[in-house]
């Protein structure tokens, strides 16, 4: 086949398989491209031959994990089986789905340690890395990271949110010295101004020298944005591993549409308005914190976790039992719960949170674990008492605890809610579950209504 007739059309079957590292952005890809009018599906658990079988028509197939917050020993032990499920599926790029912010240390969510895995798993000449997703006003210019809060940008070193990030604050915006503590890997940097001036190829094809790099791509714009996805698209060559934001789903849309190979995207059905919503957050972002003040003056029954009482395996069960009574008389009354365990960076449960862990005698690690346990357990019991058929998840790290706690299959999008959020639609074995509708929200995502939108929805 020549190079012309190989790029003249989309190829058969599955054109990208991802494991995000933590659930809400792994809803991320699946909504670029669904939009875009790409079949996709994000499973919650490795999926069984059956359910394989029924998604077999899905042309992006993502799997929802935890990384983000674990150590490089549990990607060491975890991330190859997931890569080689995804692998198996034939697509000509697997992507290690990351947030278009970054979070990583050399310790918690290591982006290089799931490079140096990644590589090894697709035997690629380069593995490109797009972080830069301009509709959701991220933006990567020479390397550095930036991303907006309100109506402002920030470069990410100076970010509100990330530079306090209580897990893994971000000290440094230039993404190669970032990485450059997390991988000896080389990284090289394809830059918005060689892009612009058609220089792409050029540039990739001299940092091509058999060592498997990653070639960093800036993005800023939406002619940056197609400039990447088809240099990417273009020299993917018989595979490619990628670590990259959903700004890779969003250049590859970006360049596909550009070249003629993608149909007019479909109509999504809208969703409309229920009686009351279920909603928890584990989120500490600033962001997180006004949309829950605005749902506090808006009819919502805003309920505080007691953090102290659910690191303490005495009064773990009797903390988790009050906040899902709370939760059921709101809704009993027509009112929406929203149970948080934070509201934003300086809430005294944050600046505490230390001292709660050691005298509960729990690491860091263990204490937000727990956390995230309790959020799950309130959650589930809330959705198997009340019958609520639409729930809100917000907060990336805690989000895997409570929607891995659902015993949902998979995920499909239902409705474009809010970019990077979308309301999706659970399949699972059991009635309780199935059908439900799920919004996955990052801390740093949507506007102060958002858990209005998700109530009222988009009809």
């Amino acid at each position: 086949m020549s190079a012309t007739a190989k790029h003249s059309a989309l190829p058969e079957g599955p054109l990208l398989a991802y494991y995000g590292d933590d659930f809400t952005g792994s809803t991320d890809v699946m909504e670029a491209f669904t939009l875009a009018g790409v079949p996709t599906v994000l499973f919650l658990q490795t999926p069984t031959v059956e359910w394989i079988a029924r998604f077999s028509h899905m042309r992006c197939i993502g799997l929802a994990g935890t990384s983000r917050g674990r150590s490089p020993a549990w990607m060491r032990e975890h991330l190859p089986t997931a890569f080689a499920s995804l692998k198996a599926f034939g697509a000509p790029i697997l992507q290690y789905k990351v947030c278009s912010t970054f979070d990583s240390s050399p310790d918690v969510g290591s982006i290089g340690a799931a490079i140096d895995l990644g590589v090894a798993a697709v035997d690629g000449t380069w593995s490109p890395m797009v972080i830069g997703a301009p509709r959701l006003r991220r933006y990567q210019a020479f390397g550095h990271l930036f991303a907006a809060m309100g109506d402002v940008v920030h470069r990410l070193d100076r970010h509100p949110t990330m530079s306090r990030h209580p897990v893994t604050p971000m000290d440094e915006a230039d993404l190669r010295q970032h990485l450059a503590h997390q991988t000896s890997r080389r990284a090289d940097l394809i830059d918005l101004v060689a892009l612009k001036n058609g220089l792409g190829p050029e540039r990739l094809k001299a940092a091509l020298a058999g060592d498997q790099p990653v070639v960093m791509l800036d993005v800023i714009d939406e002619q940056t944005l197609a400039l990447a996805g088809q240099l990417v698209w273009e020299n993917r060559g018989d595979g490619l591993f990628s670590a990259s934001s959903s700004g890779l789903a969003y250049a590859l849309v970006a360049h596909w549409r550009q070249a003629g190979l993608l149909d007019a995207p479909p109509t999504l059905l809208p969703t409309q308005a229920v009686t009351c919503i279920a909603a928890i957050s584990g989120s500490c972002s600033p962001v997180t914190a006004a949309q829950i003040a605005w749902a506090a003056d808006h009819g919502f029954d805003t309920l505080r976790m007691d953090v102290g009482a659910v690191l303490s395996s005495d009064t773990f069960d009797c903390e988790v039992h009050r906040l899902v009574s709370a939760a059921q008389i709101a809704m009993e009354r027509g009112t929406s719960p929203l149970v948080y365990s934070a509201s934003g960076p300086n809430d005294p449960a944050v600046r505490a949170f230390a001292d709660l862990a050691q005298r509960a005698g729990l690491a860091l690690s263990q204490a937000h674990e727990r956390v995230g346990q309790a959020l799950a357990a309130t959650m589930r019991r809330i959705v198997d008492t009340t019958g609520v058929r639409r729930i809100a998840i917000a907060g990336g790290d805690s989000s895997g605890a409570v929607a891995g706690a659902l015993d949902i299959a998979a995920l499909t999008v239902a409705s474009d809610l809010a970019p990077g959020a979308p309301l999706c639609r659970a399949h699972a074995n059991t009635a309780t579950m199935n059908g439900l509708e799920v919004a996955l929200k990052g801390g740093q995502m949507g506007k102060p209504d958002f858990f209005e939108r998700v109530l009222q929805g988009t009809g």
